[in-house]
């Protein structure tokens, strides 16, 4: 198996922006923590978390992304269980999601953009201060964050056969968890919940 260095310099190697960087970033963080809920293998769980993205700029179509990067993931020589895993994330591909890591990404991905779209409009810019009815509030509203697939939220938490609320406190705490590292870190001084 790969190393999380490796995964973390081929994600660079292949992904410019910083906000697709930190989405990485976000989505191993969340996966980390669904490997340990189902005592899964963490490091496995994470690169799958890190890289399911790390093509989209060089491939952002449907008809490329991940399926070009699978193929640069097979160059390197990342296990078949992480590229399907990786390739389930991508619900046009219609693959079965078969493990709990096919099903936990799925369930995942969408949701760590939202909660990083509801940290960003905090007044102190930290997921710190995120709660679930925040989340669950603009979820609704169409009209925020509308390049994040609710339905793709909505669908893979039935998939992973969790609760809502669970699933995004979930998120919600794992991202936490390395919010530095996202740009997300410490609530700003009297900021809190509104």
């Amino acid at each position: 198996m790969k190393t999380r260095e490796e995964a973390v310099a081929l994600l660079y190697e292949y992904t410019k922006s910083d906000s697709l960087r930190k989405h990485g970033l976000g989505v191993e963080a969340v996966m980390r923590a669904y490997a340990r809920k189902y005592d899964e293998d963490e490091e496995v769980w994470g690169i799958v978390g890190l890289l399911h993205d790390f093509d989209y700029e060089i491939h952002p179509t449907a008809d490329k992304h991940p399926m070009e990067g699978s193929k640069i993931l097979r160059e390197r020589g990342y296990p078949e269980e992480v590229i399907y895993a990786i390739q389930c994330h991508a619900d046009y591909l219609g693959l079965e999601r078969k493990t709990n890591m096919d099903k936990a990404i799925f369930a995942c991905d969408e949701l760590a953009g939202l909660v990083t779209a509801v940290a960003l409009v905090r007044p102190s810019k930290s997921v710190m201060d995120v709660k679930v009815k925040s989340v669950k509030k603009k979820m609704k509203d169409k009209s925020f964050a509308r390049g994040v697939l609710r339905e793709d939220i909505i669908n893979g938490t039935a998939q992973l056969g969790v609760d809502i609320d669970e699933h995004i406190a979930t998120v919600i705490e794992a991202m936490q968890g390395v919010a530095s590292d996202l740009g997300l870190g410490l609530p700003a001084a009297g900021a809190g919940e509104t």
